[in-house]
């Protein structure tokens, strides 16, 4: 399962961890902290932000190539580039630096952190464990011609599956990042599945946006997004050449972020 729906609402399992994390960090920070009166929360609220901007800046550093020609995509979160441990390194020091200024705050603010960093990390791996036990689907789609094609066909090389919808506006804003690594990428397959809709629709889509665009297949009834439990659009797989899934990425892909998934997925291309 990659989102979990509340009503309309289709959040990431990522983002409802950190959430659940940051929940149990603060009950465990009031709880200890009861008796002297001393409730860690803001200092928990610091060491949060603190972390996502670290986390954030270090992903700006590490992959500043691919923001040099629009500057502003630093703030735009919203293709999840974060790298994950210079951030907690950031908000575990900011935290012994409070506790170190404050002695009566330390034990409730430890036990806090200490709480919410294990509940975080545990879950985060136990999911991403889960994720890499899942293979490629064997379902039957169709091609952008009508003709019916079996995803395991493609197993043999890495492979990125993207689901997608003309109607959705990431979709469309990530379509030539991800066009441009399907023409720089030979030795990586991509997969261009789109959810719900006509031939027609697609056809007229494809011709007006991204005529060069290569292995767009259809999957009208969405039965891939059920299969991989993702009802958010777009939302893209990673699989090896084996066909085990070793990633997935919810929301707009920036060229930064897929330069990173790529990454981890193209050291398996090596013999």
């Amino acid at each position: 399962m990659l989102t979990i729906n509340l009503g309309p609402l289709a959040l990431a399992v990522p983002h409802v961890l950190l959430l659940v994390s940051l929940f149990l960090a603060m009950l465990t920070g009031w709880w200890v902290g009861r008796r002297s009166e001393r409730n860690p929360e803001q200092h928990v609220f610091r060491m949060l932000l603190v972390a996502l901007f670290v986390a954030r800046l270090a992903f700006v550093l590490v992959y500043a190539e691919y923001f040099r020609d629009e500057p502003w995509r630093v703030i735009d979160i919203r293709d999840g580039g974060f790298i994950a441990w210079p951030g907690v390194l950031a908000a575990v020091l900011l935290g012994g630096w409070f506790g170190w200024r404050d002695r009566d705050v330390r034990k409730p603010l430890i036990s806090a952190v200490v709480v919410g960093v294990l509940s975080w990390g545990f879950a985060s791996f136990a999911v991403h464990s889960l994720e890499q036990g899942t293979r490629l689907p064997d379902m039957g789609l169709r091609d952008s011609q009508g003709k019916p094609v079996a995803l395991r066909d493609y197993v043999g090389k890495p492979l990125v599956v993207n689901l997608w919808a003309t109607w959705c506006p990431p979709c469309r804003r990530e379509m030539p990042v991800l066009a441009e690594a399907q023409r720089k990428e030979a030795g990586v397959t991509f997969l261009f599945v789109n959810q719900g809709e006509g031939e027609q629709v697609i056809t007229d889509f494809l011709k007006a946006e991204a005529p060069d665009l290569k292995n767009v297949l259809l999957d009208m009834g969405g039965r891939l997004g059920q299969h991989i439990g993702s009802s958010a659009l777009p939302t893209t797989l990673f699989y090896d050449a084996e066909g085990c899934q070793i990633g997935s990425h919810l929301g707009e892909l920036s060229g930064a972020s897929l330069a990173r998934a790529l990454e981890q997925l193209t050291p398996r291309v090596q013999p």
